[in-house]
This record gives C-alpha cells, structure tokens and sequence, in this order.
C-alpha cells in the first residue's frame, strides 16, 4: 500500500478520534472504550504500516529525525490504548493523536539526514528500543503534567469548569502521573545502561549532548520521585517538575538530532 494512501488513513482516523473525543469533552456526544478503542487500532494499524514503509531500510532501519518521530507516536498511542483500558486516561487522546497527526504530516512534507542503524546491530537497536519507549511514556507524563497543572488552577478559580468535570478526581490525576514518571524512570535507566554498553564513545561529539541531557533529566525525575515520597510532593510541584524533566529530555533527543540532521546535515 502506497505511503500517501497510509498517511492520508491515519490522519483521517485521528482526526476522527480528536473530533469525538473534543465533543465528548464539551458534553455534545456519549463515546465509550469500546469505539475509542476501535478508532484508535485502526489509525495505529495504518500508523504502523506507514512506519513499515518509512523506517524499514533495506539491511537496517532508518531513525531519521523525523522518521524516529513517527516511530515515537505511533508507540505512545500503542501504550495510550492499552493504558485506556483500565486507566481512565480518555483525555490525553486530545493531545496525544494531533502530535500523531503532526508527526506523520512533518515526515511526509520534510527531508532529513538517513540515521541508517543495520539490522543485525542488537546492541544498538536494544538500546534505541527501550529510549524511544522512555521518550514515549515521558511525552505521556507531560501531558498528564500539564493536565494536572491546569486542573489544579480550574479548582481553585472554577469548580464547575468542563475540565473539571471531565477529568477524573485529582488524587487519581495525580496517581497516574507518578506511575507513568516510574516506568519512564526505569525505561530511561535500561535506556543509559544499554548506551553505556553498546555504544562505543557515548561521549563522543555527535552523542554528548544526548548523554549530558538524559542524565540531567533522570536526576530531575529521580529528585521528584524523592520529593514525593519524602515531602509529599503533589499537584501544581509536581506538573513543574514533571514537565521540567520532560523538557531536558526532549532537548536531549530532538535537539541533537535537530542540530545534526537538519543544521548539519549529517547522517548515520
């Protein structure tokens, strides 16, 4: 099947959700898991088809800027689905399927350096795998942050606002944020430790910058899980510190491949 033709159906299929999820939101229709699920499988099929057409290189697989990107949101909608069917997390498909949506259109509209890693390469492979799962549940926590954050506000200036009679209670908002900051935290330290095993100079140039901000961002998560649970950090703190994290990380993966791929032009 044609890459257009896959591009255009996973669009299609997101907007659809978007477009049901926002009506639900404001109260216009009734959706439940059942056709939310639905949706959401069909548009990751065609997603994950798309990904076969535009990763998969002959002899290896190509995890290009914008390619990786792609690769990263059909994975945090694979783990959106299944969390949604016994978390109520229904609210982050706003946000989560248009940064899909924007990810497949900024990878068919755009060119950059080919990042080309052989498929025989476990090593290396293992270690992309488990970062783009960090980087996926982290870019779930940010959301939930940033839900959280403004659920806070709306409870201290409108009670009755649709936000918060959507969301679900604070406590649970609150609870699932920090579960999310848990498995990014262990996917983020497999992540570092198969780096340091397999890549040769995890220092080197084109890698320092990933490295030094991986590790800073770690600190960040490990010093709220701390906070947490030795000063009982919650609510408006722990969005800050979430989505500070959250922020050295994406500067660690999309700002050196940022730089690398499309300033320098420089490919793998």
């Amino acid at each position: 099947m044609g890459t257009l033709i896959l591009a255009v159906t996973s669009l299609l299929l997101y907007s659809i959700g978007t477009a049901l999820q926002a009506l639900s939101f404001r109260g216009r229709v009734h959706t439940n898991i059942a056709i939310t699920t639905l949706i959401g499988m069909l548009a990751l099929t065609a997603h994950g088809l798309l990904i076969a057409e535009t990763v998969h290189r002959e002899g290896g697989f190509d995890f290009g800027f914008f390619q990786s990107s792609v690769l990263i949101s059909w994975l945090i909608v694979f783990l959106l689905l299944g969390l949604n069917l016994r978390k109520p997390v229904q609210s982050l498909f706003l946000g989560v399927y248009p940064i899909a949506a924007l990810t497949i259109i900024m990878g068919l509209i755009t060119h950059s350096s080919s990042r080309l890693v052989p498929q025989d390469s476990y090593g290396m492979l293992s270690h992309i795998a488990l970062s783009v799962t960090a980087y996926s549940l982290f870019t779930l926590a940010a959301i939930q942050a940033a839900l959280l954050y403004l659920q806070n506000r709306q409870l201290k200036h409108n009670y009755n606002s649709i936000m918060i009679r959507n969301l679900p209670p604070l406590q649970t908002m609150e609870s699932l944020l920090f579960e999310m900051v848990w498995a990014g935290v262990v996917m983020l330290v497999l992540a570092i430790a198969t780096g340091a095993l397999f890549i040769d100079d995890i220092f080197a140039q084109d890698l320092a910058h990933k490295t030094v901000f991986s590790l800073l961002a770690l600190i960040v998560f490990i010093a709220l899980l701390i906070g947490r649970y030795v000063k009982g950090w919650r609510g408006i703190t722990a969005s800050r510190w979430t989505l500070a994290g959250c922020a050295l990380l994406m500067l660690a993966f999309y700002g050196s491949k940022f730089v690398l791929e499309l300033v320098f032009h420089q490919g793998g």
